[in-house]
């Protein structure tokens, strides 16, 4: 790795955790050079579907420290 990418990375790292997240999809959008327009429709609905579950009190929403314990095992 390049030192100026390694600065970026470790300023990155200190971000809040919100912030790194947009940093981090941002990233990996660009990584896709063809956008599938079937995709994208998709996943809008579902994650309005998602967030319309989460609004009304169906889902309850976990921390990343418990949701990753629950993916580690």
């Amino acid at each position: 790795m390049r030192p100026d990418t390694q600065k970026l990375l470790e300023d990155a790292l200190k971000l809040p955790p919100e912030a790194r997240a947009a940093i981090a999809g941002t990233l990996i959008e660009s990584l896709d050079e063809a956008l599938d327009e079937d995709a994208l429709t998709a996943w809008e609905s579902e994650i309005a579907k998602r967030v319309q579950a989460l609004d009304d009190g169906a889902v309850k929403p976990i921390s990343w420290s418990e949701a990753r314990r629950t993916i580690v095992g």
